[in-house]
């Protein structure tokens, strides 16, 4: 058996071991973070890097916020888990904060996005049936192409990406899918068995794709004249990556139930949630949905800390501030190698000329500039930054994308 406390301090060492004894479900940059901190991780090797990604949004607030931190640390000599089976201190005052912050009445706490996503579909069916009358079994669920709303059996049904989706039949029936930010195309596909609309206010695994103006409000509208409940998954776009609390708030949307996870757990442990009014809540009663570690005190310390940081406002003041420098710094590439830009918030799908390199070569070029950025769907790259980017270091991220496409012009 290796040791791997005698491993050669190098990136190619721990890769080798990796490749050799874990599975292949991902491909990363040969980087092997040993270290981070703020918006700045370290490799075996000393190398430094600006994580430019942040965990898909998990990292909104940089590596090991010193507030976080001391929130897990404090509970970690307390107690860790209690299951639902009991009560703990924990718990109440996090879902009373978080419901508060995001404008509904009740919190129904998961550990993954995955499971937060699963419960919303469980919810809107069930309130399909108790509430709106649907015929049993005969549930629908309208989504969006190019959607990512995580791995599950179910999930996966309802994804058009092949990676994603094929060979894991048979597929779970019940989703339509529609183009996304086409309000036509979904009014032409509400029946009366439509329970609810799932939609990503952005599409971040697609690129961070911004649907047009008046999509949302248009959607909300809909679904209000419709009986049909809006799901927002904002796990990635929400806790004040775009700018605001929840990206729907962009154009002052409210959805029946929010998705939220990621940045929730602080980078320091998984935090997922569904949020919605009791009349939409009321519909899961005890025993019909649960998780052993869902809402444990250690998760829902640190998620309270999540919570207490978004109430400042800072974080999504600190985004929306910093939209124009990075708009402006990425959309002077346009032309340049880079044929289009989505910006909003601290978030930005970047289409590199395929001609020029791949997402991925992209990707590489950065990281030997320290940065770490992650490609997407052939010649995407996205940036995501920690909320608590300073303006140098924003910069730097630029100023190093700038170069990789200029020295590729130059080859």
């Amino acid at each position: 058996m290796t040791d791997t406390t005698s491993l050669p301090q190098t990136n190619a060492a721990f890769i080798e071991l990796e490749d050799r004894v874990a599975a292949h479900n991902y491909s990363p940059l040969p980087v092997v973070v040993a270290e981070a901190e703020g918006v700045w991780v370290t490799d075996v090797e000393g190398n430094r890097y600006i994580d430019a990604l942040a965990g898909y949004s998990a990292l909104n607030f940089g590596h090991r916020h010193p507030d976080l931190v001391a929130a897990a640390k404090s509970q970690l000599d307390r107690s860790t888990l209690t299951s639902r089976a009991f009560h703990n201190d924990q718990l109440g005052p996090f879902c009373r904060d978080l419901a508060s912050l995001v404008g509904k009445d009740q919190i129904l706490p998961m550990n993954t996005g995955a499971e937060a996503v699963e419960t919303a579909i469980k919810i809107a069916r069930k309130w399909g049936y108790r509430v709106k009358g649907v015929e049993s079994g005969k549930a629908n669920i309208i989504v969006m192409d190019g959607n990512f709303h995580g791995r599950t059996t179910t999930i996966v049904s309802f994804s058009d990406d092949p990676e994603a989706h094929d060979d894991y039949g048979p597929y779970t029936p019940g989703f339509t899918a529609v183009p996304y930010g086409d309000l036509a195309a979904i009014e032409a596909a509400i029946t009366d068995d439509t329970v609810a609309v799932l939609v990503e206010p952005i599409q971040g695994e697609q690129g961070v794709q911004i649907p047009k103006e008046g999509f949302l409000p248009g959607l909300r509208e809909l679904c209000t004249d419709r009986n049909v409940l809006m799901i927002a998954d904002e796990i990635q776009s929400g806790l004040g990556r775009t700018g605001t609390t929840l990206a729907c708030g962009y154009e002052n949307v409210e959805a029946d139930i929010y998705t939220l996870g990621k940045a929730l757990g602080g980078g320091i442990i998984p935090v997922s949630a569904v949020a919605a009014d009791e009349a939409v809540m009321g519909v899961i009663t005890p025993g019909t949905h649960g998780s052993t570690f869902g809402g444990n005190p250690l998760a829902a310390a640190v998620g309270h800390a999540v919570v207490k940081m978004l109430m400042t406002g800072e974080p999504q003041q600190r985004a929306a501030d910093f939209e124009s420098t990075f708009r402006d710094g990425l959309e002077a590439l346009i032309g340049q190698g880079v044929d289009s830009v989505r910006v909003r918030g601290l978030w930005a799908g970047i289409d590199i000329n395929p001609s020029l390199m791949s997402g991925k070569e992209a990707c590489k070029a950065l990281a030997k500039k320290g940065v770490l950025a992650k490609d997407t769907h052939g010649s995407t790259i996205r940036l995501a930054p920690p909320l608590t980017i300073t303006d140098e270091e924003l910069r730097q991220v630029i100023d190093a994308l700038t170069e990789v496409v200029g020295e590729a012009n130059a080859n």
